[in-house]
């Protein structure tokens, strides 16, 4: 359980490269797992930053931090847009609803 503010980073970018893993497995279900995980960290992460404040030497590792996880984000998705067009795909031709 993350104790200290940047542990939420730590845990985050940790869920994060796994869903990049299951990315590059097509674990779509595993990708969908660690996405709830990293939401569930990043609104405890929200909660606790309204406590507290980062410590001055965790702000560069925080930095990294989020260069890592704004990479991983990135060849997710590149590796999700295939899926994501298929996905699409199955509903060309349908009505699209509104809501």
């Amino acid at each position: 359980m993350p104790e200290m503010l940047i542990d939420y980073y730590k845990a985050i970018e940790d869920s994060s490269a796994k869903m990049l893993e299951a990315a590059k497995l097509k674990d779509w279900d595993g990708v969908v797992r660690y996405e709830g995980a990293c939401a569930v960290l990043i609104e405890q992460l929200r909660h606790k930053s309204q406590q507290e404040e980062l410590l001055p030497e965790h702000r560069r590792e925080k930095m990294r931090i989020m260069q890592r996880i704004l990479r991983n984000d990135a060849q997710i998705r590149c590796l999700a847009e295939p899926w994501i067009a298929q996905f699409e795909h199955l509903f060309d031709g349908q009505p699209h609803m509104m809501h």
